[in-house]
């Protein structure tokens, strides 16, 4: 049996992301992987440097400025994928190379059209070219949870030679149970003759609930490396949650033999909801670990327990993974060094936001609230975020006039031309639309449009969140105010300045 410590990859960049309704940029990934690093991650995969020339240079950006961490970039099992990973990569002092294909006969023959030896030969050859660049290379054997085992062997075994010095088992689909695919592992460590020679790691989704006690499962029969995302995020129903996985490693070693992990626990929490506000993907209230209920007690039995002794009813110190009451009294007439401070509390670097931005988006929420707490902070980035790119609109000014005949006055800074309109519509929202759809004379179609709040009280920020369609293309966009109202013309405004940026685009390409 290997050392017990136990590997944490973190996917979130790159299977994280692929859950979401909108990319992050290039600002947005450093600062999750900065968070990574400062929590403690061994391996950070940043990203799918050829899907994108933003992919690209968001993971170059991730591996020039991780020190710590080892920086990861996923490639299929093709050439261009694997020299585009090196590329992006070898900024870094020390990285690797993930390499993958699918090993399942439902993938080998209906998605890629192919037998298992041209799978094989493909894998080995893949293999071969990411340890010409570098000797750390992982390997995946896509959707190993529904390969037959006599092949999964064979490919692992095979892999291992061809110079892998991690094998990855991922659960690609969330089909198996912990039983299940905890024997997959130990026929693997029982059979493949070389498995010494390389770390098993296990990848689990989450489809029926099973990724977190699968990947626990797996590593009682060896596997020695647990990838997954912070708060469970990622494709369809998401991956096994590391927060989960690491914190049951940490309260259960009497169970789990042992086994540890470097993570800073205390960081957690903060880590935690840096992603959630950076994603826009809220944390649900019951989530395990870092959910705003994880540590409520509502049943008086529970209540009379806990006053008696914290571990009669729970079995995490709530400030073991860094859930601390709001100390940091933020009002207007607090300065920038004080902002900065919160920020660098929260997880925020101060070489992934512009301080002099928040602290005038701060300066303007302080005015209308009083105080602004950490959460108001967080929401704030956002704007941070979004100021960041280039706009071609800007809002100038705002009147609403509701009753029986709502009335709205839109002026739109355009490229430095000011443009007003009035327009009416349903309601004060809709003739907001109609007045930014005259100035830019861009026909769009609303077709989705939800409010949140991302604060509490009556005086909460609202984030209102909008699809647009234009040209058959759909366009995000987020706004965010006290004011829901200007919060829905920032939403529409965002999502106008995607479009914009499109159109430049495809103009550059015709050109």
């Amino acid at each position: 049996m290997k050392d017990n410590k136990i590997i944490i990859f973190d996917t979130t960049l790159r299977d994280g992301e692929q859950a979401l309704g909108t990319s992050l940029n290039i600002n947005q990934k450093l600062q999750i992987a900065l968070a990574l690093e400062n929590l403690g991650v061994d391996v950070i995969e940043a990203g799918f440097p050829v899907s994108s020339q933003g992919d690209f240079k968001a993971v170059q950006n991730i591996a020039l400025n991780v020190k710590n961490s080892t920086v990861c970039a996923l490639c299929r099992a093709l050439d261009k994928d694997i020299d585009a990973a090196y590329e992006a990569l070898k900024v870094a002092s020390h990285f690797r190379i993930h390499t993958f294909i699918a090993t399942s006969n439902l993938h080998i023959q209906d998605k890629l059209k192919k037998d298992f030896n041209e799978i094989l030969a493909m894998a080995t050859k893949a293999i071969t070219r990411a340890r010409s660049y570098t000797d750390d290379v992982e390997f995946s054997c896509e959707d190993a949870g529904r390969t037959p085992i006599d092949n999964l062997c064979f490919m692992v075994e095979n892999a291992i030679k061809a110079g892998a010095k991690t094998i990855n088992i991922p659960d690609t689909v969330g089909y198996t149970l912990p039983g299940e695919f905890a024997n997959i592992i130990k026929t693997l460590f029982n059979r493949v003759p070389n498995i010494d020679k390389a770390v098993i790691s296990v990848h689990c989704h989450n489809d029926l609930g099973m990724a977190t006690g699968n990947s626990l499962s797996a590593i009682l029969e060896g596997a020695r490396q647990i990838e997954g995302t912070i708060n469970g995020l990622g494709e369809r129903a998401g991956n096994c949650a590391l927060e989960e996985v690491i914190m049951a490693i940490k309260i259960r070693k009497d169970y789990l033999k042992g086994f540890y992990t470097d993570i800073k626990c205390e960081n957690i929490a903060k880590t935690s909801k840096l992603v959630a506000a950076i994603t826009n993907e809220s944390i649900p209230t019951h989530k395990a670990i870092v959910g705003s209920n994880a540590f409520s007690h509502s049943s008086g039995i529970h209540q009379d327990g806990v006053l008696k002794n914290r571990e009669t009813y729970e079995i995490i110190n709530p400030k073991s993974i860094g859930f601390y009451d709001n100390r940091m009294l933020m009002t207007a007439r607090s300065g920038r060094a004080m902002i900065k401070a919160c920020l660098e509390n929260l997880g925020y670097h101060e070489n992934t936001y512009d301080l002099d931005d928040v602290y005038e988006n701060f300066l303007k929420l302080a005015d209308k609230k009083g105080q602004v707490y950490d959460y108001d902070l967080e929401a704030l980035m956002f704007l941070s975020y979004e100021n960041a790119q280039e706009h071609e609109l800007k809002l100038e000014k705002l009147n609403v006039i509701s009753g029986s005949i709502p009335t709205a006055c839109v002026c739109l800074n355009m490229q430095g031309e000011l443009k007003t309109e009035s327009c009416t519509g349903n309601g004060p929202i809709e003739a907001v639309f109609n007045c930014i759809v005259r100035i830019t004379a861009l026909e769009c179609v609303l077709k989705a449009y939800s409010i949140n709040a991302k604060s509490s009280g009556v005086d909460a920020q609202g984030q209102v969140d909008v699809d647009l369609e234009f040209q058959g293309r759909k366009f995000h966009g987020k706004g965010l105010s006290t004011d829901v109202i200007e919060a829905s013309a920032q939403a529409f405004i965002n999502a106008y300045n995607a479009i914009y940026r499109s159109l430049k685009v495809q103009e550059r390409k015709m050109a």
